[in-house]
């Protein structure tokens, strides 16, 4: 099959495209039949040149061109010009249709957006509407916290001048305090007076009785508080040694070195009757024998 296809040539990144017409079995950069044009779309204004009686010619002899073909073809008025042809137009009106088909083009081509500069003036859009959102956001917040600080600022001075009024208001209010509890304590002259005329004799008397009863108790009170002061004095107690010669009355109430020891430090006349006649231990007679001849 043969079709009409891109041919790549130029360099790197600078590509220029042959329009040629070649078997479709070929590689890309294989043998070719015939160049019929050539498509620059590197340029601003893709400059594009077709032989238009050659094309005509293979596409009468059953030649396919391939999308980027078709779609170069398509944009040049080549292919409308062929379905005027078709349809029996004459050369004039050919030319008549494809100027007014061109100026269309050219006026649509201004006032068209592309769709980058769609999505550009979009974001542009959605960026300032998002700007103006958060500016009105800022400036109720900002608002809302002047009017928060206003209320402070009178909530403080109310309660500044309430503080400054209950201050100057104590000394009076204390005064008057004063002044009432003074007057309750102090009975007017007018009781007073009343007081001691409704006072009766009978009463008087019995106040009189009173007072007696109670100094006769308190009286008695004190004499038994002194008496019961004045404890007995105890008398001193009699030396360790008188004691225990009034206990002790003979040597058997006592073992024989302590009898002998008595003995020897006991003068004869105050040992009447210590050493008893049934006395046997020989130290306690030795000892009375010794006391006896000395």
């Amino acid at each position: 099959m043969i079709k009409i296809r891109l041919q790549r040539k130029g360099r790197i990144r600078r590509p220029i495209y042959h329009i040629v017409v070649a078997d479709s079995r070929s590689p890309r950069d294989g043998r070719i039949i015939e160049q019929v044009g050539r498509y620059d779309g590197v340029t601003e204004k893709k400059e594009t040149t077709i032989n238009e009686e050659r094309i005509s010619y293979w596409l009468d002899n059953g030649a396919k061109p391939t999308d980027a073909v078709e779609k170069i073809l398509r944009h040049e008025g080549f292919l409308y010009k062929r379905h005027l042809q078709m349809w029996g137009k004459s050369e004039e009106e050919i030319t008549a249709a494809l100027e007014e088909w061109k100026a269309a083009r050219e006026a649509k081509a201004k006032t068209e957006v592309t769709r980058k500069e769609q999505v550009r003036a979009t974001l542009i859009a959605e960026e300032k509407e998002v700007k103006k959102q958060i500016e009105q956001k800022a400036s109720a917040a900002a608002a809302e916290m002047a009017q928060e600080a206003k209320k402070a600022a009178e909530t403080e001075a109310a309660e500044t001048t309430e503080n400054e009024a209950s201050e100057e208001s104590a000394p009076e209010v204390e005064a008057e305090a004063k002044a009432e509890v003074a007057t309750e304590e102090t009975p007017s002259e007018e009781e007073t007076v009343v007081a001691e005329e409704t006072a009766s004799p009978d009463a008087e008397a019995e106040v009189e009785e009173k007072t007696e009863e109670s100094t006769e108790a308190v009286s008695e009170e004190v004499e038994s508080t002194t008496t019961e002061d004045a404890a007995p004095v105890e008398q001193p107690e009699e030396t360790s040694a008188e004691t225990e010669v009034e206990s002790v009355k003979s040597s058997a109430d006592m073992t024989a070195k302590d009898a002998a020891d008595h003995i020897a430090a006991t003068p004869l006349e105050d040992l009447e009757g210590f050493v008893s006649e049934g006395e046997e231990r020989k130290t306690v007679l030795a000892a009375w024998e010794a006391k006896k001849e000395a």
